[in-house]
């Protein structure tokens, strides 16, 4: 009985006629509300994103789509047929070879190396690059 005590008496210890194990778990209920509000809150945010997310795959979606449907009318034959002959184009002859000896002909030649050019010091600014404690001779 003597262990019940003090925890009867801390049940029964009231502020202003109300126990404060009712104002404790009033404030506790609160504190869930709370919660539950600032959670539901943050997945109204995350869905609004993930919204935005799925609007913007199906956007790139059809861009992709318009642009494969561009690449494939470009790259017709014909029409890169008829380009090439509205410039002066026209295909190879299949006969047109180059044998093995006509290969060096046909490769292009190297440039020529560049050729350094010292460069040369003025008679005045001789004095200026003589030795340490020698004087230029003039």
């Amino acid at each position: 009985m003597s262990i019940l005590t003090p925890v009867q008496r801390l049940f029964d210890w009231k502020i202003r006629g109300v126990r404060w194990i009712e104002i404790i778990g009033v404030a506790c209920v609160g504190l869930m509300i709370l919660s539950v509000y600032i959670a539901k809150a943050g997945a109204a945010r995350e869905s609004a994103q993930i919204g935005d997310l799925e609007r913007q795959i199906a956007e790139n979606r059809q861009r992709v789509r318009l642009l494969r449907a561009e690449v494939t009318r470009l790259e017709q034959p014909g029409r890169l047929e008829a380009l090439s002959r509205g410039i002066g184009l026209a295909p190879l002859d299949s006969r047109r070879q180059a044998g093995e000896t006509a290969l060096t002909e046909l490769a292009p030649q190297p440039d020529p190396k560049p050729v350094i050019v010292e460069p040369t010091v003025p008679a005045a600014t001789g004095a200026a690059l003589a030795p340490a404690g020698q004087e230029a001779v003039q």
